[in-house]
């Protein structure tokens, strides 16, 4: 039987091979790290300048130079110069409807007729009439003409003669009112054919052949109105009123555009007609009113459109693209691109906006090149990478300032 190994020996061999493992361990990191520390450090993909900022992609674009056109904008409603409401004078069954709706009619075109046949008649009758009394005048005269012969021999009484004037006079009269009778009759026959009193467009038929009409109605039976020309009438607030009334009063040409409700599309060129006496008080607006030709007939009664009305211009500003000023607490500024392809926080100060088109009065120059897009990315002196190459600092250079 062999005689186990005494506890001391045992303690030292259970202990002995951690540490030779510790010592193993801290021997091979060691060297790894003297391996790579004497290595350059490697530049990663994507990222540049110091503390490895990635550089953004941004859109960028070049501030120039140029006329920038001043408007003033409102809402309009297209009002035609002139509307009527075609209705008959006189009471009858509508035979005939002249016109197709939406026809483009002149002044003084037929566009119905009530059934002439009764006034016809009454015509005749008032003719009749005047012819009868017309007679008894005639008779009258003559019998007048007799007593003043007689009356001259003093065959006969001054009394009756007098009666015999009076008579006269008496028929003379009543052939007036004949003659008016008559002429009114003609009047009312006349009134059977309806014919357009101004020159428009005549709206959808309201009455249809075979209905009896009366003078009396409301509706009538269409609706002309003139389109060619036509007016709009807008509104500006009442403080752009005091730069409009001096254009006005100096000069009174001022150029007037229609556009429609989404502002995109012109309709109708024009200019200013007419301005209004007075603001109103409920919504501090000021109604003015434009002239348009409405060649192209753009333009339709009761229609909502856009108005631009120009001002003025501001001849060689310097123009910035709109998406280009940001908007901050301490006011209006713009990422500025530096030739090394950073980006500087500049304040500006600005002025009249025509579209996407902003006049810029202090803070740039023509050819200073601004962030468009992207610029969320941004901070001061943060490096970028310009999506279009051509906008970039580098083939457009641009001066430090």
């Amino acid at each position: 039987m062999d005689n186990p190994r005494p506890p001391e020996t045992r303690a030292a061999g259970r202990s002995g091979w951690p540490t030779a493992a510790l010592l193993f361990a801290l021997t091979a990191g060691y060297g790894y790290w003297r391996l790579h520390a004497t290595e350059e450090p490697r530049e990663r993909p994507g990222l540049t300048g110091a503390g490895d900022t990635p550089a953004a992609s941004v859109t960028t674009a070049t501030v120039n130079q140029g006329d920038l056109p001043i408007y003033l904008h409102g809402l309009g409603t297209v009002t035609p110069l002139q509307t009527v409401t075609i209705k008959s004078r006189v009471d009858g069954e509508l035979v005939k409807v002249a016109f197709r709706e939406g026809q483009t009619v002149q002044a003084g075109e037929l566009l119905a007729e009530i059934d002439p046949r009764p006034y016809q008649v009454q015509l005749h009758q008032a003719e009749g009439q005047l012819m009868r009394d017309e007679a008894l005048l005639s008779n009258a005269e003559q019998d007048l003409q007799r007593y003043r012969t007689l009356l001259a021999q003093d065959s006969i009484a001054a009394q009756q003669t007098a009666t015999q004037e009076a008579l006269v006079r008496q028929y003379r009269g009543t052939v007036e009112m004949d003659r008016a009778q008559v002429n009114n009759a003609k009047l009312q026959l006349d009134y059977t054919r309806i014919v357009a009193p101004i020159a428009g467009q005549i709206g959808l038929r309201l009455v249809d052949k075979g209905n009896i009409v009366r003078a009396g109605d409301t509706t009538g039976l269409a609706v002309i109105a003139q389109i060619q020309p036509i007016t709009v009438l807008f509104t500006l607030p009442e403080d752009q009123v005091p730069a409009v009334m001096r254009r006005w009063r100096s000069e009174r040409n001022l150029t007037v555009e229609a556009f429609d409700r989404s502002g995109l599309r012109k309709l109708a060129d024009g200019k200013l007609l007419a301005v209004d006496n007075q603001i109103d008080t409920a919504t501090g607006t000021l109604k003015l009113k434009a002239w348009f030709d409405n060649a192209e007939r753009g333009l339709y009664a009761n229609q909502f459109v856009n108005i631009r009305l120009r001002l003025d211009t501001l001849p060689a500003a310097t123009l910035a693209p709109a998406t280009a000023i940001q908007h901050g607490a301490n006011g209006d500024f713009v990422y500025w691109v530096k030739p090394d392809r950073t980006v500087t926080i500049r304040p500006i100060k600005t002025g009249p906006v025509d579209a996407d088109r902003v006049a810029v009065l202090e803070g740039l120059a023509p050819g200073d090149v601004l962030v468009v897009g992207g610029s969320d990315k941004l901070r001061e002196g943060s490096r970028i990478k310009p999506a279009d190459a051509a906008a970039s600092p580098e083939t457009a250079p641009v001066p430090a300032r």
